[in-house]
C-alpha cells in the first residue's frame, strides 16, 4: 500500500562512526512490553527444567524419536499436529497484524526481546546512550576498555545461558549441564554455534535482522489496510515542525512537533517515524512513550505519535471488526479446532508390520505354509510399559516369536515373527496381529500367502 515506504537503510543522522546507540525510555507501552516479554523469558528458561512424572515437560528427542509435549507423548508420525500448531500460531500472528500491525515484533519477538536485554546490559555497564555516543568520539581510557570488556563478557554469559536452555529442549537439560556434555564434540559445537549466533544477533547485528533478514517486514503490506492501527505520526498536527519560540518570533505557523529527535533516538531500528510508516518499524511504541513524555513536559496533548490507522488520521470511520480481520480469525479458529481434534484422536500405541524381504512364503509340507513378518511396537503413553502380541485367529494360524515385549526402551526395534498355517487353501488370505497392554489395543491385518497367484491361475 502507498502508506508503506522503502526500508530506511541509511545510518541515522545522530549516529557516530556508522553506529547508533538506542536511548532507553519509560512509559505505558514500555511497561506493557515488559509485562509481555518477561513472562515469556521466564517460561523459556523455566519450562526446560520442569518434569511430568519423571519425564521432561517439553522435549524434542531425536534420540528417542518422540516429542514430549506437556505430558503428552507424540511420535514423529504426529508432526502434522505440530504443523497445525504452527499454522494456528501464524493465523494468530496475521490476525494481530491486520488489527494492530507488527505488535508481535515489538512486544514478543525473541529477536526484539533479546536485543532489549543486551541494550539494558549495555546501558547498565557503559552508561546512557548520550554517554556512549560521546565516548565514541574520544580515545578510550583504561576504564572505558574495562567497561566494554565487562559488557561483552555479560553478553557472552547471557548468550551461553540462552544456548544451553534452547538445546535443553532437544537434549534433557539435566544431562546437558553435566560434565558429559564436554565429551560430545557435536553437542559442544552446537552450543558454541548457538551462543555465537545469539551474541551476534542481539549484541552486534540487532536492527539489521529487522531491516534485512526478517521476512515479515517484507510482506506486511499485504496484510495491512487503511484500518490497521500502527505506530503513526500525526502529520497534520505535527507539521510544520520546529521550535515554538523561533516560529513565534518569525511569525510563522508551527505544529506540535518541536523536532527534538527523541523519537528517533529511542527507536531500536534507527528509523524516523515522522517520515511515514516504514517496513523497518516493529511497532514497539518506544517513540510513542518518548513523544508523550515530551508533549506532557510542554503541556501539550499526548498522541502526536500513537497507534492509529490511516483512516483515523484522515478523520474517517475506522471499524475494528471487518471482513479481512474476520477471515484471519476464522482460519485461526479452524486451525486451532483441527489441532485440538488431532490431539484428542492421536495414537498412544503404534504398531507397524512389514513382510520379510525373503521368499513370499515357505512350504513345510503339502499343507503347511509359513510367512515371515517384522513387527515394530512403539508406545506414546508414560504408563504403557509392556504389551502382549497374539493372532486374532489362533485356531487357524500359529505364531512363532516373542509374545511379550518390553517397551521401556524408547528405541523401538523390529522383531521377527513367523506365522504358519495348515488350514488355508486359498493363495492369499488375511492374518491379524493384536497388540494389547495397559487397557490399550491395536489390531493390524496383513496378507498371508500359501502359493503364487500365477500358479493358482494356471
Amino acid at each position: 500500500m502507498d502508506k508503506i515506504n522503502h526500508v530506511q537503510v541509511n545510518t541515522p543522522s545522530y549516529a557516530q562512526d556508522g553506529k547508533f546507540h538506542v536511548r532507553l525510555t519509560q512509559g505505558y507501552f514500555q511497561n506493557l512490553r515488559r509485562m509481555t516479554s518477561w513472562p515469556l523469558i521466564v517460561l523459556f528458561f523455566l519450562v526446560v527444567w520442569l518434569e511430568w512424572e519423571g519425564t521432561p515437560l517439553l522435549l524434542f528427542s531425536f534420540e528417542q524419536r518422540q516429542i514430549l509435549f506437556f505430558g503428552i507423548q507424540l511420535s514423529w508420525h504426529d508432526l502434522p499436529l505440530l504443523a497445525g500448531v504452527m499454522i494456528a500460531g501464524a493465523s494468530l500472528l496475521f490476525f494481530a497484524a491486520v488489527a494492530w500491525g507488527r505488535v508481535w515484533c515489538g512486544f514478543a519477538c525473541p529477536q526484539s526481546i533479546w536485543t532489549w536485554i543486551f541494550i539494558r546490559i549495555e546501558d547498565w555497564i557503559e552508561g546512557s546512550a548520550q554517554q556512549r555516543s560521546r565516548r565514541e568520539k574520544r580515545v578510550l581510557t583504561p576504564k572505558d576498555i574495562f567497561r566494554r570488556v565487562a559488557k561483552h563478557l555479560l553478553w557472552i554469559g547471557v548468550a551461553s545461558l540462552t544456548a544451553i536452555t534452547f538445546t535443553g529442549y532437544f537434549i534433557p537439560i539435566r544431562d546437558l549441564v553435566s560434565l558429559e556434555v564436554f565429551q560430545s564434540s557435536t553437542t559442544l559445537g552446537w552450543l558454541v554455534i548457538m551462543a555465537t549466533l545469539t551474541y551476534l544477533n542481539a549484541g552486534l547485528v540487532r536492527e539489521k535482522i529487522c531491516l534485512h533478514a526478517c521476512p515479515y517486514s517484507r510482506f506486511q503490506a499485504v496484510m495491512f489496510d487503511q484500518h490497521t492501527r500502527t505506530v503513526t505520526y500525526d502529520v497534520e498536527r505535527g507539521e510544520p515542525r520546529g521550535k515554538r519560540r523561533q516560529a513565534e518570533a518569525l511569525k510563522q505557523p508551527i505544529g506540535d512537533c518541536v523536532d527534538c529527535g527523541i523519537c528517533v533516538q529511542v527507536c531500536p531500528t534507527g528509523i524516523d517515524i515522522r517520515e511515514g510508516l516504514q517496513a523497518a518499524c516493529i511497532d514497539c511504541a518506544a517513540c510513542v512513550d518518548a513523544c508523550d513524555t515530551v508533549m506532557q513536559t510542554l503541556d501539550r496533548p499526548k498522541g502526536l505519535i500513537r497507534f492509529a490507522s490511516e483512516a483515523q488520521l484522515q478523520k474517517q470511520p475506522s471499524p475494528m471488526i471487518r471482513l479481512r480481520l474476520l477471515g484471519y480469525g476464522c482460519v485461526m479458529l479452524i486451525a486451532m479446532g483441527a489441532v485440538l481434534f488431532g490431539f484428542a484422536a492421536k495414537e498412544s500405541l503404534r504398531v507397524d508390520i512389514a513382510r520379510d524381504r525373503g521368499p513370499l512364503f515357505m512350504q513345510l509340507d503339502e499343507h503347511t505354509f509359513c510367512n515371515l513378518y517384522n513387527v515394530k511396537v512403539e508406545r506414546f503413553h508414560p504408563d504403557l510399559r509392556n504389551v502382549s502380541i497374539r493372532l486374532t485367529e489362533p485356531n487357524v494360524f500359529e505364531l512363532f516369536g516373542p509374545t511379550k515385549l518390553d517397551l521401556t526402551d524408547q528405541n523401538a526395534q523390529w522383531v521377527a515373527y513367523r506365522v504358519c498355517s495348515n488350514q488355508i487353501s486359498s493363495p492369499r488370505s488375511e492374518v491379524g496381529f493384536l497388540v494389547e497392554g495397559h487397557g490399550m489395543s491395536r489390531q493390524l491385518n496383513t496378507s498371508f500367502f500359501t502359493r503364487s497367484l500365477d500358479f493358482q491361475n494356471n
